[in-house]
């Protein structure tokens, strides 16, 4: 099983579903966001009746319905769900997901991931130096260009053509061959947060 479930947290979990019985049938969803990074975090949801995506793995044999995000399972593995009831009579639910930070990029992985791996461990650390990100709005096969969306001190910047030029397009082509352009789609008017006017 990718994911455990210790018994104190399932019923624990049950308990909270039973409180969301007139919703029909609750269930949990447990999946990573940002998963690869330095800011991967293991999420748990409630998920009502038909908001699983149809390629969700179940996790059978538990006293509750749980979903596994399929996207999400290589950084679930090994993770483990605990509850654990304090001295005053309350408990905390702990996650822990050893493999959810781990890169799990290489040279098959889809172009968009890979673009957005970079971006997230390479790229916005800098950026954030000047309270700016970049993130990946589309990649366009066709012509093998991300497009690219600045935000917070890079918006409106002044130095953000060489920012894309010198830095992001460099560091993109030179850790992924196979993209050929980088195109920017912010709206560089509004200059309120600009690092430089």
């Amino acid at each position: 099983m990718t994911v455990t479930i210790t018994e104190s947290a399932q019923e624990h979990l049950q308990k909270l579903l039973e409180k969301h019985e007139s919703d029909g049938g609750v269930s949990v969803r447990i999946f990573v966001n940002s998963p690869g990074t330095p800011q991967a975090e293991t999420c748990l949801a409630y998920c009502l009746p038909g908001e699983n995506l149809k390629d969700d793995q179940e996790l059978a044999g538990l006293l509750i319905p749980v979903w596994l995000d399929k996207s999400s399972l290589p950084y679930l593995e090994e993770a483990k769900i605990d509850f654990k009831v304090d001295d005053l009579g309350g408990g905390q639910l702990t996650i822990v997901a050893p493999k959810a930070r781990l890169s799990r990029m290489d040279a098959d992985s889809p172009i968009s991931e890979r673009i957005n791996y970079v971006l997230q461990n390479e790229i916005n650390p800098s950026l954030a130096a000047h309270g700016g990100f970049v993130r990946l709005v589309e990649y366009l096969d066709k012509d093998a260009t991300a497009v690219l969306q600045f935000g917070g001190g890079c918006q409106g910047c002044g130095q953000v053509d060489f920012t894309l030029k010198s830095g992001v397009e460099t560091t993109l082509k030179g850790r992924i061959p196979e993209l050929a352009a980088v195109a920017d789609v912010t709206d560089h008017s509004d200059t309120t947060q600009a690092y430089y006017k």
